[in-house]
C-alpha cells in the first residue's frame, strides 16, 4: 500500500472493523466466552486480539506518544508472537471471563479511534513505515472473520438446542456440471504474481513441472459423499492412511462433521435438510483423501489446484464454497524467506505436519480469495468449512 493512500484506507478499515463486529452480533456475551476446543478461539478473544494486532504492531511503533490502552492486555490477547511477549496458553482462552465483553468492546473502541487519527494525520516517513503494518492488520482481521464464524460453529454444534447463528434459511444452492477439466500438464509458474497483497506462504512465485491430469469439475458432493458412507468407507480400512483410521477409531467418525441423523446438518443457519447437490463440508484430509481412493482417483496437488484454477476455462466453484484438501504438505517454496521483525512469525514457522487447502469457503471475506492463497490446517481438522475436488492422472 503506497503511504500516499494510508489516509485513503481509514474507510476500509472502518469497514473491515465494522464486519467482524457484524458477524459477532448475533451471539450472546455468554457464547462469546466460550472455548469449543483447545483449537478454537472464543468470540471475544478474536475481538480482542484483531484488535492487539493493530495497536502491538501500527500504534505502538508507529504512532508518536501512544500508550497501550490496557498493558496486561498484551499477554492475554498475543497469539503466538514469541519476539512480542508472553502469552495466556491458547486451551485456556475459554477461561478469560475478565476482562468481560463490555470491556473488549471498549477496547477494540479505542484502538479504532487511534488508529483513524493516525490514518488521516500521520506524517509522511510515519505512514511509509506503517503502511505494510496497516495492510497486514487488516488481511489479519478477515482471517480471523471466518475463524470467529468457524470456531462460533463449532460451539454451538455441541448445544442440544441446535441454536442457529444466523436467521432464516442460506441462499439457494446452485448445482455445478460433474465431469473432468484436462490440463496438459508441463512447466507452469505457481505462486503470487506481485499483483497485491499476498502473505509471505505464496512467495517467491516459482516454476514447477507438472504431469498431465484432469481435476474434477466441480466439488465433491453431498449426496457423492453420502455413497461413499452407504458403500461402508467408514468401515473398511483399505481405503484409509493409517492415521486417518486410527482417527475413524478412536474418534468414532462415521460421517463428515456436523452430519446428523434424518438427513440433516447443522451449520451457520442451524439444523437443516442436507442438500444432496451441494458441496460436501467440514471433511478431514484423511476423510477427503479416503474418499478419492474409494472414487479410484486423488486429491490434487496444491499446484495442480493452481494451474487448473488458471485455465481460460477453469472448474467450477474454485471459490466461495469450500475450502479443498490438496495431497501438498505446508512447506516452503524455494528461496522462502520469512519477512522481517515480527511479521515472519506469521506463517514460516507452521510449515511442518500441516496439508494445504486451496480456494475459499462460504465463510471467507469478499475479497480475500486468490489463486496463489494457501491454506493450511493439520490433516486432522474438521471444524473448518473445508470440503475436496477430485484429480486423476492422465
Amino acid at each position: 500500500m503506497p503511504p500516499s493512500t494510508l489516509s485513503a484506507t481509514s474507510a476500509r478499515y472502518a469497514d473491515v472493523r465494522q464486519h467482524t463486529l457484524a458477524l459477532a452480533a448475533p451471539l450472546s456475551a455468554e457464547d462469546q466466552c466460550v472455548q469449543a476446543m483447545p483449537d478454537a478461539s472464543p468470540t471475544k478473544w478474536h475481538l480482542a486480539h484483531t484488535t492487539w494486532f493493530f495497536e502491538a504492531l501500527v500504534l505502538g511503533p508507529h504512532a508518536p506518544g501512544y500508550q497501550p490502552y490496557d498493558p496486561r492486555y498484551a499477554r492475554l490477547f498475543n497469539s503466538y508472537y514469541e519476539s512480542l511477549g508472553p502469552r495466556h496458553p491458547r486451551p485456556q482462552r475459554g477461561m478469560l471471563t475478565r476482562p468481560s465483553l463490555a470491556e473488549v468492546l471498549a477496547y477494540r473502541a479505542a484502538v479504532d479511534r487511534a488508529m483513524h487519527s493516525f490514518l488521516v494525520s500521520a506524517d509522511t516517513d510515519s505512514a511509509a513505515a506503517a503502511a505494510p503494518w496497516v495492510e497486514l492488520g487488516l488481511q489479519h482481521e478477515q482471517q480471523h472473520q471466518e475463524l470467529l464464524l468457524t470456531d462460533a460453529l463449532a460451539l454451538l454444534a455441541m448445544n442440544p438446542l441446535a441454536p442457529a447463528l444466523r436467521a432464516g434459511l442460506p441462499p439457494a444452492f446452485v448445482p455445478a456440471e460433474a465431469g473432468w477439466v484436462s490440463h496438459p500438464g508441463g512447466e507452469v509458474a505457481v505462486g503470487h504474481d506481485g499483483e497485491g497483497f499476498a502473505f509471505d506462504n505464496e512467495s517467491p512465485r516459482h516454476r514447477v513441472m507438472l504431469q498431465p491430469f484432469q481435476i474434477g469439475r466441480r466439488l465433491v458432493t453431498n449426496g457423492e459423499f453420502q455413497a461413499f458412507i452407504d458403500d461402508g468407507g467408514y468401515r473398511r480400512p483399505a481405503l484409509w492412511l493409517s492415521d486417518g483410521w486410527a482417527m475413524v477409531q478412536t474418534q468414532g467418525w462415521t460421517g463428515p462433521a456436523y452430519w446428523r441423523d434424518g438427513g440433516v446438518a447443522f451449520g451457520l443457519h442451524g439444523e437443516l435438510p442436507r442438500d444432496p447437490s451441494a458441496p460436501v463440508l467440514h471433511l478431514s484430509f484423511y476423510e477427503a483423501a479416503a474418499y478419492a481412493e474409494w472414487a479410484g482417483a486423488r486429491l490434487p496437488t496444491e499446484f495442480e489446484w493452481e494451474a487448473a484454477a488458471d485455465l481460460a476455462t477453469p472448474p467450477a466453484q474454485c471459490f466461495g464454497n469450500a475450502w479443498q484438501w490438496t495431497r501438498s504438505s505446508y512447506d516452503p517454496y524455494p528461496r522462502f524467506r520469512p519477512w522481517a521483525g515480527a511479521a515472519g512469525e506469521y506463517n514460516g514457522k507452521f510449515m511442518v505436519g500441516q496439508l494445504v487447502l486451496r480456494g475459499s469457503s462460504l465463510a471467507t471475506p469478499p475479497g480475500h480469495a486468490r489463486r496463489s492463497y494457501r491454506n493450511f490446517f493439520p490433516p486432522a481438522a474438521r471444524w473448518q468449512f473445508s470440503g475436496m475436488r477430485l484429480a486423476r492422472d492422465l
